[in-house]
């Protein structure tokens, strides 16, 4: 039988306790910035780690070190592209990393201010993917611009850059363009709407996005002591084009070590828990992964970061 009198205890003082009230936040006050509510939050779990990617882009400004933005479709679709945009113009974003959706929603914008389609409704009937705007659009601009030596990326953005659309201003891709920062995008045959209709060239997407794989490996090389690569909302494509595009850099004999990852999605994946946060960081860096909707988390790290900046 037990004697409970035999227990050992020892002083509480003694022990480390990971929770300290100096990283507690601070209670909600009216009329507060948002520099004073970003300080406000505990400095413990996912804010101690927004702090952490924030710091490392600011960092990574400062040392004009590589900040890649890779995201998916539905950053665009939840409308923000301003915000994008603005990291692009203050020169913090130095790489855009799309897939084939991404410039679907992205030139949709740019034509009418507009994206989305009801995809259960329209897949009634064939009607979805069908718009012709859209699939003549972009399947020229990769046709013509990748005819011409351009990536996939280049290609729509220099498309875009030569069109008189209308919202023009609001597409990610061409602020891009704009301020000379490069664009590029990896399709896989048969995911997108456009690929449905007679004026997809495969061959073209095809030696466009490898133009573009190759610009990518340029720039991963570019995150060597102070990088940061974020990712937004790609749950597959995206996470795996980047550990090939670090690898292949690697082999390459560059040095990319000592660099930060970030995969923001609204769950948990496991590609971009291994392909962005964990394998590429090993021994080289540090990965965050960090869950939350697109349409809160992105505007709260972009005005962090330049809220720190300024």
């Amino acid at each position: 039988m037990i004697n409970i009198n035999q227990v050992r205890t020892y002083a509480l003082k003694t022990r480390f306790s990971k929770v300290k009230s100096g990283d507690f936040s601070r209670p909600p006050e009216a009329a507060r910035s948002f520099k004073e509510f970003y300080r406000s939050l505990p400095n413990i779990l996912k804010a101690k780690e927004i702090r952490a990617v924030v710091a490392a882009v600011v960092s990574a400004r400062k040392k004009k070190k590589a900040v890649i933005f890779m995201a998916g479709a539905h950053v665009i679709k939840c409308g923000l592209g301003p915000v994008v945009i603005e990291l692009i113009k203050k020169k913090i974003i130095t790489c855009v990393v799309l897939n084939g959706a991404g410039i679907i929603h992205d030139f949709e914008i740019a034509f009418q201010g507009r994206t989305s389609e009801d995809v259960a409704e329209n897949l009634k009937n064939g009607r979805f993917g069908m718009g012709r705007e859209t699939a003549d659009f972009l399947n020229c601009a990769a046709k013509e611009g990748v005819g011409e030596g351009l990536g996939l990326g280049s290609a729509v953005a220099a498309k875009i850059a030569a069109s008189k659309l209308r919202y023009k201003e609001l597409s990610i891709i061409y602020q891009a363009y704009k301020n000379k920062i490069p664009v590029c995008v990896f399709v896989a045959i048969g995911t997108d709407i456009i690929h449905q209709h007679p004026s997809f060239d495969a061959a073209s997407a095809g030696e466009g996005a490898l133009r573009d794989f190759y610009l990518l490996v340029e720039n991963v090389a570019g995150l060597n002591n102070g990088g940061v690569a974020l990712n937004f909302g790609s749950a597959v494509i995206l996470p795996e084009v980047f550990l090939k595009a670090l690898n292949l850099s690697r082999n390459l004999a560059n040095t990319v070590k000592n660099f930060t990852t970030a995969n923001f999605d609204m769950l948990y994946h496991y590609r971009p828990m291994q392909n962005v946060v964990s394998r590429p960081t090993q021994g080289a860096g540090k990965g965050y992964y960090i869950v939350g909707h697109h349409e809160i988390m992105l505007p709260l790290l972009a005005q962090a970061i330049i809220e720190e900046i300024r």
